[in-house]
């Protein structure tokens, strides 16, 4: 475990201790990968050779694309939004919404294509969520999305392709 993820594991554990009740504000997701879903493994030159050097930053290096920079983030036709990484389907256009934030959010997913973990890079905690089948980052999910969910699947454009139906 990296020293700052140990570290803001202590300091919310303890805060919790003293605050019992208190809701941190994040999804607490348990996701599986969907039943025969195969692992994709690539070396690092393997990811550096297919993916652009911005696609490399967001997918492999946690990185986040800057608000408003993408055109999937106002692409309302019909169809779906794979993965840069690996082409696995992750959202259709069905569960997409305009979050008002400058990113392509979507308020569900494609079930068993997404895995999550805490992310403690901001100190304060977040859940990050990834491509099931190659791992790559796609971005955070937060409980202030619409009905019937109440998610905010909140994904990087460089992270996705879209595929017009």
């Amino acid at each position: 475990m990296k020293r700052r993820h140990f570290l803001g594991l202590l300091g919310v554990t303890g805060a919790a201790g003293l605050l019992p009740g208190v809701s941190f504000g994040f999804p607490r997701l348990e996701l599986e990968p969907a039943e025969g879903l195969e692992r994709l493994e690539l070396s690092d030159a393997e990811w550096r050779e297919r993916l652009t050097e911005e696609q490399y930053e967001i997918l492999r290096g946690h990185g986040t694309e800057p608000a408003f920079s993408s055109p999937l983030d106002k692409q309302w036709g019909e169809g779906e939004y794979h993965c840069a990484g690996c082409d696995l389907l992750l959202f259709t256009s069905a569960m997409k919404y305009d979050s008002g934030t400058g990113w392509p959010s979507f308020f569900d997913h494609v079930e068993g294509h997404l895995l999550s973990q805490l992310d403690f890079g901001l100190i304060w905690p977040r859940t990050e969520y990834h491509c099931a089948r190659c791992g790559g980052h796609q971005g955070h999910v937060f409980e202030d999305g619409p009905e019937p969910t109440g998610l905010r699947w909140c994904n990087n454009g460089l992270a996705l392709r879209f595929v017009p139906a």
